[in-house]
């Protein structure tokens, strides 16, 4: 614990601790210089730290002089936080934080901070700098409006689904990677949402050597093909533009019908219908496909399958002549809503309409 005088000093300035609270303390992003005081002395008083990584919060509390019991909070976070929280029951006073910025915000810490609510905790912020916010505001991107979006799902099916989620965002987009993941990221990223895209990287963000560069997808993928990322990241994405989206309207589900009832009457008997992100998709038992607000090569389906279930509808059927390995194929592609129109009455139709 402080000496008591320096214990009374910083409650005179406003500076004090309350039995039993959850205190969120912000750390430097990277240059030391940039801690406030206020969470200097936050960690005074404190009875104890959870840290991110208690490697990384030993040297920040070195630095201040400081010595403090801590407890990794990624590991407890992982069983409810339940040993933090119940000393906290007991009235002691936690400062959480993270290796670097605003805790909680894309780390597990959100879960303590969640549970404490539930239990009736106080949680107190002590704010502090934010790589997200600090980044948007020196990326040159449109900063009135804006989206965090944290890391990118790793499995690549849900990597889709995120992307396909943000296809007409028109809000700027703000990702985290690390460096040895931005090529694959980058890629991804322009493949999502085309390679003329303005994006600001933004790395080692307050320390020596501090980068950011205002570029487009498809310069930033070219760039780092012969360099080697160096250093955490910040990817301010702008966003697409709204006029564009508005334009690109995808049709009604009704729409899509009376579109598949059309290629009925000039003779196909079976049109199996994908409704994607973007617009529909519909194929005929001839294998041809159909297209409704869905440029080529850009289709984007609601789980970001894209044109591979295209491909699965096609294959499934030209391989079996069976509307249902089609629909199996197509789905196992990433269709999430598809239905197969056929010779049928209105009752049946109406039926298929009711089941999506």
């Amino acid at each position: 614990p402080l000496p008591g005088i320096i214990v009374l000093i910083l409650q005179m300035l406003g500076v004090f601790t309350l039995p039993g609270t959850l205190y969120l303390v912000a750390t430097p992003i990277g240059n030391l210089d940039d801690m406030p005081p206020r969470v200097a002395a936050t960690f005074g008083l404190a009875d104890f730290v959870a840290a991110e990584d208690t490697r990384v919060t030993l040297r920040l509390l070195n630095h201040l002089g400081l010595k403090k019991p801590m407890v990794s909070y990624y590991e407890h976070a992982l069983h409810h936080g339940e040993a933090i929280l119940n000393r906290i029951e007991a009235g002691e006073n936690c400062a959480l934080c993270s290796d670097a910025g605003m805790p909680c915000i894309s780390d597990p810490g959100e879960q303590i901070v969640r549970e404490a609510h539930e239990r009736g905790i106080r949680v107190v912020p002590i704010p502090a700098a934010s790589a997200c916010v600090t980044a948007l505001a020196a990326s040159g991107q449109p900063t009135a409006r804006f989206v965090f979006e944290g890391f990118l799902p790793v499995p690549k099916r849900d990597r889709r689904e995120r992307l396909a989620f943000l296809q007409n965002e028109t809000r700027t987009m703000i990702f985290y990677e690390a460096p040895h993941k931005l090529r694959g990221t980058l890629d991804d990223l322009a493949a999502a949402f085309g390679a003329d895209r303005s994006v600001s990287l933004c790395r080692e963000l307050t320390k020596l050597h501090e980068e950011i560069k205002k570029t487009t997808l498809g310069e930033a993928v070219a760039f780092y093909k012969d360099n080697d990322p160096r250093g955490e990241y910040v990817l301010v994405l702008a966003g697409t533009d709204p006029a564009a989206v508005e334009q690109a309207a995808a049709p009604t589900l009704e729409e899509a019908v009376a579109a598949a009832r059309a290629l009925q009457e000039k003779g196909a008997r079976n049109v199996l219908v994908s409704m994607a992100g973007n617009g529909a998709l519909l194929v005929d038992e001839h294998g041809e496909v159909h297209r409704i607000g869905c440029p080529k090569g850009k289709v984007v389906n609601s789980v970001g399958a894209g044109d591979s279930m295209v491909a699965g509808f096609v294959a499934g059927y030209l391989q079996s002549r069976s509307y249902a390995q089609a629909l199996r194929l197509g789905t196992a592609c990433g269709s999430a809503t598809a239905f197969s129109l056929g010779l049928a009455t209105k009752e049946k139709i109406d039926e298929l309409l009711a089941q999506l």
